[in-house]
């Protein structure tokens, strides 16, 4: 049976975050059909009959062996439209992003891993264009956009934490100034961050009830 998608199919390609204290990371995967067989690849499926964005970009991030209940947020960032931009036939890409809980470590296999945005491999069909068009749409949404800072920062989160995962995605330093604004724009004090060195420990921070 061939594998080529239908006229005017549209896949849902999913861009895999974990935020922790050293930033951000996205997840690739190895393909392992046709075309561009073997080569790493944002996970991605064809939005199926009456199946919502988000159900897909789970669906997707499972083909790196993320779990349903490994995944704390999803929602969809732009369409990508080039009509070559899938040898198979014109296809619309949904690009969406999928969070993961942060203690999230992938099942010993080489066929999917976590990459640094400025360390990422060649990719498979625009992907790497997908990236460097979705980063900054990203950035934007930190802090402004609670349902995608939530399910990356997780319930409770340090400075620290904050920092980090912004200038990833800024691809920047910060001001830290304009950063704790954000923060207490949105989140509220939960006390002490644990102690770390000499240091005064940092503000531990959480995120209100609506």
């Amino acid at each position: 049976m061939s594998n080529r998608p239908p006229m005017s199919a549209v896949s849902v390609d999913a861009v895999v975050l974990r935020g922790d204290e050293t930033g951000t990371r996205v997840l690739v995967h190895r393909r392992a059909a046709d075309p561009f067989l073997g080569d790493w690849a944002l996970p991605g499926v064809l939005l199926g009959s009456g199946e919502r964005i988000t159900a897909a970009a789970t669906r997707a991030a499972g083909k790196a062996h993320v779990s349903p209940e490994q995944v704390s947020g999803a929602g969809q960032l732009v369409v990508f439209d080039e009509p070559n931009r899938d040898p198979r036939g014109p296809t619309l890409s949904v690009a969406t992003w999928v969070a993961t809980r942060r203690e999230l470590a992938l099942p010993k296999a080489d066929d999917a891993r976590w990459v640094d945005w400025d360390a990422l491999p060649e990719l498979a069909f625009d992907h790497e264009r997908i990236l460097a068009d979705v980063r900054p749409l990203l950035a934007s949404k930190l802090w402004s956009d609670r349902d995608f800072t939530k399910a990356l920062t997780g319930p409770e989160f340090e400075v620290r934490t904050a920092l980090a995962i912004t200038e990833s995605l800024a691809g920047r330093a910060v001001d830290r100034g304009n950063l704790n604004r954000d923060i207490e724009r949105v989140a509220e004090r939960a006390g002490e961050a644990p102690r770390r060195g000499r240091g005064r420990p940092g503000v531990l921070w959480r995120w209100p009830s609506r």
